[in-house]
């Protein structure tokens, strides 16, 4: 079983693309993904850290209404 690691910004925003996720777009303080009407920010980090990408993949687990596991995440593009 896979364990949460940090993730790059760049490979952040290829997944969720692979979630469904369209762009990102710019915002007004933060750039942000679209899926049919939910937006999703987009921080500007670098790099998010592991409790980062837990709080950002709990709300794209809301969005899309289903859990995402360490092992489909990980195992996305």
């Amino acid at each position: 079983m896979s364990r949460w690691q940090p993730c790059k910004r760049r490979d952040f925003i290829k997944k969720a693309r692979y979630l469904g996720f369209e762009g990102p777009y710019s915002g007004t303080r933060h750039q942000f993904m679209v899926f049919q009407n939910h937006r999703l920010s987009i921080p500007s980090n670098a790099e998010y850290s592991v409790p980062q990408l837990r709080m950002m993949l709990q709300e794209v687990e809301a969005i899309l209404n289903r859990s995402v596991t360490p092992d489909e995440w990980n195992s996305l593009a």
